[in-house]
């Protein structure tokens, strides 16, 4: 547990970029995201909170390995259920005070009132997304990754450019779907998916040749659920810097400064390395695909 220095990282955090921000001009940072807060608004009692008292957290069902263990984000277990709870934490609140909400996918980033106060799932950051609700600061970066049976056409493919002859998909509205349009560029429109299970299933059934996901996501998928699959590798969407996921709030929401003031005291205090080396250690062997 770390409950015990819950309020002196953020504190610390904030109280540094109080102190920037009053610096001389000759003293002061080339870029300020205008995003920070100052400790005291950031007292429990302060916050501006769907239910008070409480930090309500959203995320889809099903809830996939390794990001969360049994499909149940309560248990802390998996890398953004651990990553939740070290941020609800940091901002002062137990465990018995976080409550969890189901938000699908899709519409978490739609405009409008959110039944939230931060949504995490594998959400990744883009300007599209952020004329409808606001981002923090971001908690992981990921690549995507490319699965295949071990014994199909597909599984020969060695760029790219190889896997644009065959059939692939992805889950809707994520970014695994716009990198097969935006990089691969199949001759063929890619499959669309309501979820990876979906995906998972029309692989098995000869629907489609690859499936394209997040790279920890498609580490589990290869080595704990889709028997004879493997990754044949993996790649960088955006400008080839790996993607990154933030926690998704609704526009305007004044509780996102002193979030990003507790992941940057997680960052600072080693916590989030801790936790991506626990839960996604085993993505970093896989080749990067030309």
């Amino acid at each position: 547990m770390r409950l015990s220095r819950v309020v002196t990282p953020v504190a610390a955090v904030l109280l540094a970029t109080a102190v920037a921000a009053c610096a001389p001009a000759e003293d002061e940072p080339e870029e300020q995201s205008g995003k920070s807060a100052t400790a005291d608004e950031c007292a429990v009692a302060d916050l501006p909170l769907v239910q008070a008292g409480r930090l309500t957290i959203g995320t889809d069902t099903p809830a996939y390995e390794p990001w969360f263990v049994d499909n149940d984000p309560t248990n802390g277990e998996g890398f953004e259920s651990a990553v939740a709870y070290a941020i609800a934490e940091e901002l002062g609140f137990s465990e018995d005070q976080v409550a969890w909400v189901t938000v699908p996918f899709n519409n978490s980033y739609k405009p409008g009132k959110k039944d939230f106060d931060f949504d995490i799932n594998q959400i990744s950051v883009n300007p599209e997304r952020e004329k409808a609700v606001d981002f923090s600061d971001g908690y992981y970066s990921a690549a995507q990754a490319v699965i295949v049976l071990a014994d199909s056409p597909a599984a020969q493919a060695t760029s790219l450019a190889d896997l644009a002859k065959f059939k692939i998909g992805a889950q809707t509205g994520t970014t695994s779907l716009t990198a097969i349009r935006d990089v691969i560029q199949p001759e063929q429109d890619p499959l669309v998916f309501q979820n990876t299970n979906n995906a998972k299933q029309a692989m098995l059934n000869g629907q489609v040749d690859a499936i394209i996901a997040d790279l920890p996501t498609a580490f589990y998928i290869s080595a704990a659920e889709i028997e004879n699959s493997t990754l044949l590798g993996q790649f960088q969407y955006d400008g080839g810097e790996p993607e990154e996921f933030g926690l998704l709030f609704e526009q305007g929401n004044e509780l996102l400064p002193c979030v990003n003031g507790a992941i940057a005291a997680l960052q600072e205090d080693g916590t989030l390395a801790e936790l991506e080396q626990k839960w996604l250690s085993d993505v970093v062997s896989v080749p990067e695909l030309p």
